[in-house]
């Protein structure tokens, strides 16, 4: 038996053992809107649940406490008043936002053992998590432009990145997202769905919902890759576009010395952009035909838990204004106790 074979007779498996728990009138029939769907999570082993649960909870807890203090040093701290801090502040609000959307509801499934989301909450999450992830994705187009300027131009960099350009490329990443998670979930929740409501995965993902529409979806599938391809890779070659142009600097500096030091300004938002669009493309970007439930939903704890945690902790550790901020605080706190 082959492995996408073995893979579908799991699945369905599992889609039968829900469905035979599941009451009359949660089961679909052809052409309607479901009431509810019920979400595999990551495992059915009660033993792993548990694992799971204190896991993401801590995981969880750390990356609100993570991106919290990010964003207080960087307000507290005149020092970090700056573009750059500027968009790792709306990084930080994004990522306890994004990690926000998903791990409370995949917590109290693993918690309760009851994993049924509605239709609407369904739609909801789909909305908010590519509305998050999509400004993200422009949020670290913004980021890099700014390392740009700071390194190719900087003579020029404060009326480049004046505050009116760092709010108005941050307005423009928000509203990137808004708009592509808009075409994204309109293009899903208004199609017919039919047979079984159970999503192998711990949320509403497009993929495995597009798995449960009734007929031909393949138009429907066209129209989303293509929505993922141009709000994933116009950000991606800006990107690039401007790592190129730092790559380029960098290498005219004779010192190396020099280039370490330069190079370290970008290494940790590069080290972030690799982490996040890596899992992204290969989740979204990948052909149809080598789609993967149990794959792709492991995957998107990349993007959806890990990357958010990290992000603090990428910054913080690579970053010696951050550690300098915090060295600050915490002294201040020690002298005002004392």
């Amino acid at each position: 038996m082959t492995h996408a074979a073995k893979e579908s007779v799991t699945e369905g498996c599992a889609r039968e053992s829900y469905v035979m728990h599941t009451p009359k009138e949660n089961i679909l029939q052809n052409n309607t809107t479901p009431a509810e769907f019920i979400l595999l999570g990551l495992s059915e082993d009660p033993n792993l649940q548990s694992v799971f649960f204190f896991t993401f909870l801590a995981i969880y807890i750390m990356t609100l406490a993570g991106n919290l203090l990010i964003i207080l040093l960087t307000l507290a701290d005149p020092a970090l008043h700056t573009p750059m801090y500027f968009f790792l502040r709306n990084l930080s609000f994004l990522e306890i936002c994004y990690t926000s959307v998903n791990v409370p509801k995949m917590l109290g499934n693993l918690l309760s053992g009851r994993k049924s989301i509605s239709f609407i909450s369904c739609a909801l999450q789909t909305y908010f998590t590519f509305f998050l992830g999509g400004s993200e994705c422009f949020l670290l187009a913004s980021m890099s432009y700014d390392r740009y300027v700071a390194i190719c131009k900087p003579l020029r960099y404060h009326i480049l990145m004046s505050q009116r350009v760092c709010t108005s490329l941050a307005v423009a990443s928000w509203l990137s997202g808004l708009l592509m998670s808009f075409g994204h979930t309109s293009m899903v929740f208004t199609l017919p769905f039919c047979g079984s409501n159970v999503i192998n995965h711990f949320f509403c993902d497009i993929p495995p919902l597009l798995k449960l529409a009734c007929g031909d979806t393949s138009k429907r599938e066209i129209a989303v890759f293509a929505v993922a391809m141009i709000f994933v890779t116009c950000p991606f070659i800006l990107i690039l576009m401007s790592y190129a142009g730092i790559i380029a600097v960098i290498l005219r500096i004779s010192s190396s010395e020099g280039r370490k030091k330069t190079f370290s300004t970008c290494s940790s938002h590069l080290i972030v952009v690799t982490l996040f669009f890596g899992s992204a493309c290969i989740t979204y970007l990948k052909p149809n035909s080598t789609y993967s439930a149990d794959t792709d939903k492991y995957l998107s704890l990349f993007y959806t838990v890990i990357s958010p945690i990290l992000n603090p902790v990428i910054y913080s550790f690579r970053n010696k204004e951050v550690k300098d901020a915090l060295w600050k605080l915490l002294t201040k706190l020690l002298l005002c106790r004392f």
